[in-house]
């Protein structure tokens, strides 16, 4: 029998109609039995300040409360300069505070990074993965996902049209899902 997971979906780009936004909807329609996946809103978090941890601001406690909820984490990003848009960095700060009391340790995760070109943001992916294992995220090795030419894989109405990305997330997705299954903590 599967054991249900709830899986935080967090997406590095702020823009309601971006790339990586599309891919994690699309994710989560292509999410094993087992996964229950939600979008985790990072574009409130104020800037990570340690002055600000006698009274956290609300999204922060928001967010940390949400993500100390869930077994797992999916990132979807873009890539910004060859790493992580400023956003995602600040939520991995946020969650990882105060000392001592980080929400990511011991939480499977995997990445998918987006790109309109044709490298599939792989320096934000790889970039990403320094952190995580500081962070103690152990992150799905492979299949690796970077999703290049982004901006031609989605209709009008941001439905996945290309079968066989379709396929290669669908594939993904099922061994993230096992990921989650061998490695989540009881």
């Amino acid at each position: 029998m599967t054991q249900s997971h709830s899986v935080a979906v967090i997406v590095g780009s702020l823009r309601a109609a971006s790339l990586s936004r599309k891919v994690a909807h699309a994710l989560i329609g292509l999410a094993p039995e087992g996964l229950d996946l939600k979008i985790i809103e990072i574009g409130d978090l104020a800037l990570y300040n340690e002055e600000l941890e006698a009274s956290p601001p609300a999204p922060w406690t928001r967010f940390r409360d949400e993500m100390k909820a869930v077994s797992a984490v999916l990132f979807v990003t873009p890539e910004y300069n060859r790493s992580v848009p400023g956003a995602l960095k600040n939520a991995l700060d946020v969650g990882s505070r105060p000392y001592g009391q980080s929400i990511w340790g011991g939480k499977p995760g995997a990445i998918v990074s987006v790109s309109p070109g044709a490298m599939g943001a792989f320096g934000a992916n790889h970039h990403l993965r320094q952190s995580l294992v500081f962070l103690d995220v152990p992150t799905l090795q492979q299949p690796e996902a970077y999703v290049g030419h982004a901006g031609a894989l989605f209709d009008d109405q941001d439905n996945l049209t290309n079968e066989g990305t379709k396929g290669f997330l669908g594939g993904f997705m099922k061994a993230f899902g096992a990921w989650v299954q061998t490695n989540a903590r009881a």
